[in-house]
């Protein structure tokens, strides 16, 4: 021993394996070394781009999203169709044809729509000030 703290990784006697060692053995080692210290550049690279990670995690946020927006589709459509599979017929015609009429009548329904909207908040309106009074 050299008296010199054991680093890890390094052979337990340095002098005496480098001296036993051929040039092929150490060029051997030296390139092992070149290629786990090309790995380790290359991953201290990739944690330190930030840029890069907030990219791939936009990414997996945006994938998420989308995996839960199909999930929620195929989920209304299969409501969708046991609500109509379990309506009766002719409830479904009556809708339809009510569906139809409010169509050709927009315009008069609208305004119906508006004058009961606007009935409403007069009677609010003349409940709530009598109260105060």
């Amino acid at each position: 021993m050299t008296g010199q703290p054991e680093l890890p990784g390094q052979p337990e006697k340095p002098d005496d394996a480098a001296h036993d060692a051929t040039p092929e053995e150490l060029r051997h080692r030296i390139e092992g070394t070149r290629e786990e210290l090309g790995r380790t550049v290359e991953a201290l690279a990739a944690k330190a781009d930030v840029k890069a990670q907030a990219q791939e995690k936009a990414t997996a946020a945006k994938e998420k999203a989308a995996d839960a927006a199909h999930r929620a589709q195929d989920k209304a459509a299969f409501l969708l169709r046991s609500a109509r599979d379990s309506t009766p017929e002719p409830v479904r015609e009556k809708a339809s044809q009510a569906a139809t009429a409010a169509n050709r009548n927009r315009g008069p329904v609208l305004v119906g729509a508006g004058v009961a909207v606007l009935a409403l908040v007069l009677l609010l309106g003349r409940r709530s000030r009598g109260r105060h009074c």
